[in-house]
C-alpha cells in the first residue's frame, strides 16, 4: 500500500505486525494502539501498550515481541467485534526505544487474518529519519464497515508526544513555575509606601458628631457543601526495562515494584515443528499441540525453609502464606493472555532469601530448539521488565530464566537465560538444583 490508501477489512479478528530488521545499533520498538473518539481517547483506558497490554473491552491486545533470526515483530490482536460502539479509530502505532526509525531497516505494518493467517494489508515504511515515535495506519468504521488507511505519520517527540497528542495523560517530572525567593531578614524591599486612609478632625470649638453604634449585619446564608473532588485517574507510566546480556539485573525498588502481586509470564512460540533431535538440522521441536512447557519456581525463605512451585505433583503454592508464590495454572498452548504465570507476593518481600524462576518441557520435545520465548515481570505499581531468551544450541530440556535474590530488603532480578542440559537419568528439577545449589532431595512426581 501506498501512504494515504486504504482498503477494505474482510474478517473481524485481525492480527497487526509491525516488523522491521535487527541488528548492530538498530534501536528497539514497540507496537501500541489508541482507541479514539473524535480523535481523542476517553480517558487513558483506551491506550494499549507494553504497559496497559489489554483494553478493558477485550478489543485490543497487545501480544508480544518475536525474534526470529533477526526479523523482529510486536504485534496487536484486534476483535472488532468488541470495539465498542462510539470508537471511531483505532490508531496504530510504533515507538523506538533507543534510537530513531530512521535506524530501523524494514520497518513495515501488516495486517492479518487472525483465523487465517493471510495478509489484509501491508504498508512499508521507507522515508523515517529523525522520528521516534510513529503512527504507521488505522482502523476506522465508515458506514458500518471497517477499513485500514496507511498513514505513515512521524513524531520526534516519541511515545510521549505521540501519547499526549492524543489525549493520554502521561507520568513525567512535572518543572513547577520558579516563585520569588523572601527576602532575607534586614533587606528592604523596594516598593511604593503605604497609603494611610484619611483622618477628619473635629473644628475647633465644636463638638464632634456622635458615633454610630456598629451595624450588625447577619450572617450569609450558608452555602450547600461542595462536591468531593473526582480523583484523577493515574498517569500513564510509559517506563519499561529490557534485560540483556550487557544489562542483565535491575532492583525492583528503584522501577516502583515495592509491593503487591508480581506476575512473572512466559510467552513462547514454536516456530519450526522436526521430529527429533537428530532430523536434518539438528533440532527437536514439537507440533503445538504435544507441547507442554512448565514455568517453575525454586525459592529459598529467609527463615531457611526450601521447595518449589511447579504444576507437577500439584505444588501450585499460595500467594498469602508461605511461600507466597502462586503458580496460576498449566497452560499447554503458549497463548499471551493464558500462558505459564507464576505470581510472587512483594508485600512479603522480607520473607524471600533467593527465588529461581525456571522453565521446564515436560513432554512434547526433546529441547528448547527453535522455541522462541520472552519472559516478562509485572510488579503491581511499577516498570515491567522482560527479556528474551538466547537460541539454544544444545539438547536442553530445562532452562533457568531468572534469578531474585534479596539484597538488604530490596529484591533484585537477575537474567539468567542459561540452557542445562540433564545427565542421563537425572530430572530438569534437580539439574537446575544441581546448578544453583539449592541442595533439595527430589523425588518422581506426576501432573
Amino acid at each position: 500500500m501506498s501512504k494515504g490508501s486504504n482498503v477494505p477489512v474482510p474478517t473481524t479478528a485481525l492480527r497487526v505486525e509491525l516488523g522491521w530488521r535487527s541488528g548492530p545499533g538498530v534501536p528497539d520498538a514497540d507496537a501500541s494502539a489508541l482507541l479514539l473518539v473524535s480523535g481523542k481517547v476517553r480517558s487513558d483506558g483506551d491506550f494499549v501498550f507494553y504497559n496497559q497490554p489489554s483494553h478493558s473491552s477485550g478489543a485490543v491486545r497487545h501480544e508480544g515481541k518475536r525474534d526470529t533470526g533477526g526479523q523482529v515483530t510486536d504485534a496487536l490482536l484486534v476483535d472488532l467485534t468488541r470495539v465498542e460502539p462510539a470508537i471511531e479509530t483505532v490508531v496504530l502505532a510504533a515507538s523506538a526505544d533507543g534510537g530513531t526509525f530512521g535506524r530501523v531497516p524494514g520497518l513495515y505494518i501488516r495486517v492479518l487474518d487472525a483465523q487465517r493467517g493471510t495478509e489484509v494489508a501491508r504498508f512499508d515504511s521507507a522515508d523515517a529519519t529523525i522520528e521516534t515515535a510513529f503512527v504507521l495506519g488505522e482502523l476506522y468504521r465508515r458506514q458500518g464497515a471497517w477499513k485500514f488507511r496507511a498513514v505513515g505519520q512521524g513524531y520526534s517527540s516519541g511515545l510521549e508526544g505521540l501519547a499526549t497528542d492524543y489525549g493520554i495523560t502521561v507520568d513525567e517530572p512535572q518543572h513547577a513555575a520558579p516563585t520569588a525567593a523572601p527576602p532575607a531578614p534586614g533587606t528592604r524591599v523596594q516598593g511604593p509606601p503605604p497609603v494611610a486612609p484619611p483622618v477628619t478632625m473635629p473644628a475647633p470649638g465644636t463638638t464632634p458628631p456622635p458615633v454610630a453604634p456598629p451595624v450588625t449585619m447577619p450572617p450569609p446564608p450558608m452555602a450547600p457543601p461542595a462536591a468531593p473532588p473526582t480523583a484523577p485517574s493515574a498517569p500513564v507510566r510509559l517506563s519499561k526495562v529490557t534485560l540483556t546480556k550487557e544489562a542483565p539485573s535491575v532492583s525492583l525498588a528503584k522501577q516502583g515494584g515495592t509491593s503487591g502481586a508480581m506476575r512473572v509470564n512466559l510467552n513462547w512460540q514454536v516456530r519450526k515443528q522436526f521430529s527429533g533431535w537428530g532430523s536434518k538440522r539438528g533440532r527437536a521441536v514439537a507440533m503445538h499441540a504435544d507441547l507442554d512447557l512448565d514455568l517453575c519456581a525454586l525459592y529459598e525463605l529467609s527463615d531457611g525453609r526450601k521447595g518449589v512451585v511447579q504444576a507437577l505433583g500439584n505444588a501450585f503454592g499460595a500467594l498469602h502464606q508461605p511461600p507466597y508464590i502462586h503458580l496460576d495454572g498449566d497452560d499447554r498452548t503458549g497463548a499471551v493472555a493464558s500462558g505459564e504465570n507464576l505470581s510472587i507476593n512483594l508485600d512479603h518481600k522480607q520473607s524471600f532469601r533467593r527465588i529461581l524462576i525456571f522453565v521446564t518441557i515436560y513432554e512434547g520435545a526433546r529441547s528448547f530448539a527453535d522455541l522462541h520465548a520472552t519472559v516478562t515481570l509485572q510488579p503491581l505499581g511499577g516498570a515491567p521488565v522482560d527479556f528474551s531468551l538466547d537460541e539454544c544450541t544444545v539438547p536442553s530440556t530445562v532452562c533457568a530464566l531468572a534469578l531474585i535474590t534479596n539484597n538488604g530488603g530490596d529484591l533484585v532480578v537477575q537474567r539468567e537465560a542459561r540452557y542445562l542440559v540433564p545427565e542421563r537419568g537425572v530430572s530438569p528439577q534437580r539439574t537446575v538444583d544441581y546448578a544453583y545449589g539449592w541442595g533439595m532431595n527430589w523425588t518422581p512426581g506426576r501432573k
